[in-house]
């Protein structure tokens, strides 16, 4: 028996509540970690899972050795990464959740040009509008807007994302204009679906204080690219994060409407399982994409 191997098995099956998940994690076949399963417990003596047709969970000698053994394998791969890392290679596999908004426009180019320096790396790049769990899911690193409130991540402030009302100049032509906030209940508005809007309501941030004003979107998407081509396309006006329009402000294809005020600012984070040791190419990346990001038009070490 492979103990390395029966342990890894072990330990990602815990973590997935299933032996399938974990053979897909593995990439390996469910009869294969059964079989290692079933080793490590002959191993060891003891009954070290339960299983049922829809749950896997430890015993109580289950629980022990996986809070033992999940740590000493995360240090083992640590130190083998430390290693390759002072000769100067960086390298192994990162899985990377982010919001679509933000991942194809900006971490996408971010996770090319980290290959490009360090050929070794393979990344999976995981774009979608939904919290996750790192460890339960398998991720190595995930960008979350708003601070995580979970006990098992740490994080790193990447910065605020500043947002605000944008249109194209075609469509302000087309209705004379918008220099009062009250009037966004009458044009046409279009809004990003994860924008949390109770009665779809707009909430404005104003030197004087705070104006909730009542909008009825003509179009509402969970697709940055949609909803920044339906801004283009003179469709209607709508809140943006800065980093998305940035080159359509600067092109003329769209512009700021109401500057007075602004919409709340989103504060980004690069979450990391604390479950887990930062491996040498986590941390490599890291360092490298928080540069990367706060060095982006529209986000900013303050809100």
């Amino acid at each position: 028996m492979d103990l390395t191997l029966a342990l890894r098995a072990f330990v990602r099956t815990v973590e997935r509540g299933s032996m399938t998940a974990a053979a897909r994690d593995l990439a390996v076949s469910q009869p294969a970690v059964s079989k290692h399963l079933r080793n490590l417990e002959a191993h060891v003596g003891a009954r070290l899972l339960e299983r049922s047709a829809r749950l896997v969970r430890t015993t109580p000698q289950g629980q022990r050795l996986y809070e033992v053994a999940q740590p000493a394998l995360g240090a083992i791969d640590a130190a083998l990464e430390d290693s390759r890392r002072e000769a100067g290679v960086i390298e192994g596999r990162i899985r990377l959740h982010v919001p679509s908004c933000i991942g194809s426009r900006h971490i996408h180019p971010i996770v090319n040009d980290f290959q490009a320096a360090h050929p070794g790396v393979s990344m999976e790049l995981v774009l979608e509008d939904r919290v996750i769990d790192l460890v339960h899911e398998d991720f190595d690193l995930a960008v979350r807007y708003g601070r995580p409130e979970a006990r098992n991540v740490i994080v790193r402030r990447i910065g605020f994302i500043r947002r605000f009302l944008v249109a194209a100049p075609s469509y302000l032509a087309r209705i004379g204009g918008l220099d009062d906030p009250r009037r966004l209940s009458e044009v046409d508005v279009i809004m990003a679906s994860a924008i949390p809007a109770p009665s779809d309501t707009l909430s404005l941030q104003h030197e004087d204080g705070e104006l909730s004003v009542s909008v009825s979107p003509v179009l509402r998407t969970n697709n940055a690219q949609v909803l920044v081509a339906s801004l283009c396309d003179g469709r209607g006006v709508g809140p943006v994060q800065h980093p998305l329009v940035a080159d359509a402000l600067a092109e003329g294809r769209l512009v700021r409407v109401l500057p007075d005020y602004s919409i709340r600012s989103t504060e980004a984070f690069l979450a990391y399982p604390s479950v887990r040791y930062m491996r040498p190419v986590i941390r490599a990346f890291t360092d490298f994409a928080i540069t990367r990001l706060r060095a982006v038009d529209g986000i900013s070490g303050t809100a």
